[in-house]
């Protein structure tokens, strides 16, 4: 590819992908049709948001303290309150932002909709294109710890044979992407966009990750199976047969006979339907009222992160000052990024937007890699995932992770790709 000058109406289209982003300059678009043009991307937050954003934060109304000793009415004051005093005394934006702005950005537009993504190559002859897709309340955040992992293996104790070329989206309405302005943006239409980016870049053949809504528009990449996509990675798998699916309703019983890990599935699941729907269920049928998240950025944080139980307890103790696989800025940098970018609705719009039984098998019969980690909202058993799978060629129960697994267990997360992914680099 060549490049030539970005144009005034190049410059004024990514513009709009930022909203009141500022923009870095742009020296040069790669080459293409308008319409297929390939432009570079960097970000800069304006101080003036950043103030304001302290500001807001500073001014929040906290609502009195639970009536309850634990974490059953929801997010604890005294975790909410500490977020919020590092957040507005000890956070700094600009050091993600560095980062952000240290990998390789750009943005195309596909289907209407600007898509921004990360696309790093390897240094390695042969690497293995895989493009990862992050979920919600997750974002490209979550993926920039396994980049360098991914495409310089040699460096983090692997070999130079499993090095991966990394594409890392943001989905349509996320983060630096576009935000839908008509309907029809499920999964299965990023799906659809995410096998044209792919095509786009040039891979003729690469393989596909995700976990939460990654998972399901990797699944339905693996359901189009356009011929390029060689097999796919899931570390949160749809695996649940319909007997558990029909159990798990209201007035459903457990049912008899279930083996240790069928049973704690099951479990996790019901505690989950029970008690950790909530969020789901509001975005799927109302997102347009939560306009308070968008307004209040302490209420966004609040909103993100009682994701799940096992997550929140995570978050909870590092705001309590434990070391976990998560630091304080990383959670921080993940909510700064909805923040800023004004994502707390139009990322919320894609539960309304989704028709698919998340959890229930999709019938995918190209190459599956899963990774089991036991803090998911639910591990799913070999038992099952044999079955929604029937050409699974890696399957690995990990001892530690839960939801954000490519973020929080990063060295294991990257080894489970090498390893899953290992027989179909000489496809």
């Amino acid at each position: 590819m060549h490049t030539q000058s970005v144009t005034r109406r190049t410059l004024l289209a990514t513009a709009a992908v930022a909203g009141a982003m500022t923009l870095l300059p742009v020296a040069a678009a790669i080459a293409g049709s308008d319409e297929k043009q390939i432009r570079r991307f960097k970000y800069k937050a304006k101080q003036a948001d950043l103030d304001d954003l302290r500001r807001r934060i500073k001014a929040t109304r906290f609502p009195e303290r639970e009536v309850v000793d634990d974490n059953s009415q929801g997010v604890q004051s005294a975790t909410i309150e500490k977020l919020a005093s590092y957040w507005a005394t000890d956070y700094d934006w600009r050091k993600v932002e560095a980062k952000l702005n240290a990998l390789p950005q750009f943005t195309t537009e596909i289907d209407g909709v600007e898509i921004h993504f990360i696309h790093v190559k390897s240094k390695h002859e042969g690497a293995l294109p895989i493009i990862v897709t992050h979920g919600w309340p997750g974002s490209i955040i979550e993926q920039m710890k396994i980049i360098e992992p991914l495409t310089n293996p040699a460096a983090a104790g692997g070999s130079a044979s499993d090095a991966f070329d990394v594409v890392v989206p943001s989905i349509p309405g996320y983060g630096f992407s576009g935000k839908p302005t008509e309907k029809g943006w499920d999964p299965i239409r990023v799906a659809r966009a995410w096998i044209e980016l792919m095509e786009r870049l040039g891979y003729s053949k690469y393989v596909a990750q995700g976990g939460d809504w990654g998972d399901a528009v990797t699944e339905q990449m693996a359901l189009i199976a356009p011929p390029g996509l060689l097999g796919i990675h899931v570390n949160m798998p749809a695996t649940i047969p319909e007997n558990i699916a029909t159990a798990l309703q209201p007035g459903g019983k457990k049912p008899d006979g279930l083996s240790a890990d069928e049973s704690n599935a099951f479990d996790q699941l019901a505690d989950f339907y029970a008690h950790g729907l909530g969020y789901a269920i509001e975005m799927a049928n109302r997102p347009q009222t939560l306009v308070g998240i968008a307004d209040s950025p302490v209420g966004l944080a609040a909103w993100m992160i009682d994701h799940d139980i096992r997550s929140y307890d995570l978050i909870a103790r590092v705001f309590d000052g434990e070391t976990e696989g998560l630091s304080r800025e990383d959670i921080l940098d993940n909510v700064t990024l909805y923040w800023l970018t004004n994502t707390a609705i139009s990322s919320a719009r894609l539960y309304w937007e989704n028709k698919l039984a998340f959890f229930q098998p999709k019938n995918v019969k190209i190459p599956v890699a899963v990774s089991v980690f036991p803090d998911e909202i639910y591990a799913a058993p070999r038992s099952w995932t044999e079955k929604a799978y029937p050409n699974l060629i890696h399957f690995n129960k990990l001892a530690k992770g839960g939801h954000f697994a490519a973020w929080e267990q990063t060295k294991v997360f990257c080894e489970e790709l090498r390893a899953g992914f290992r027989t179909l680099r000489t496809s």
